[in-house]
């Protein structure tokens, strides 16, 4: 059987608000935990607690998320900043005295 191989090039990733896409998604699972969690009784009595736990979890890792592509999300900005193209003379703008 031969190896398959793609024939066309990967398109490029899509950047996006992932801090505010995340920060939403956390504040979502943790409103379901909150909203569940008056009705802990019902879940326990039918074998569905690790719903409410689920909710939970999901907030806490959502926390962890949101401190990961804040991070990223700063460090795109410094490359960014870092890369920006030197002026036709060959001296920056900080050389120049410009901010």
């Amino acid at each position: 059987m031969a190896k398959w191989t793609p024939t066309h090039e990967a398109p490029e990733p899509l950047e996006g608000p992932v801090v505010a896409t995340i920060t939403g998604g956390t504040i979502l699972w943790f409103v379901l935990f909150l909203v569940q969690l008056p009705f802990y009784g019902w879940f326990d009595d039918h074998g569905h607690t690790w719903w409410v736990w689920t909710c939970l979890a999901g907030a806490g890792l959502g926390l962890i998320g949101i401190w990961y592509v804040r991070g990223r999300d700063a460090a795109i900005k410094r490359a960014a900043a870092g890369a920006r193209p030197a002026d036709a003379s060959g001296a920056t703008d900080e050389s120049q005295g410009r901010p």
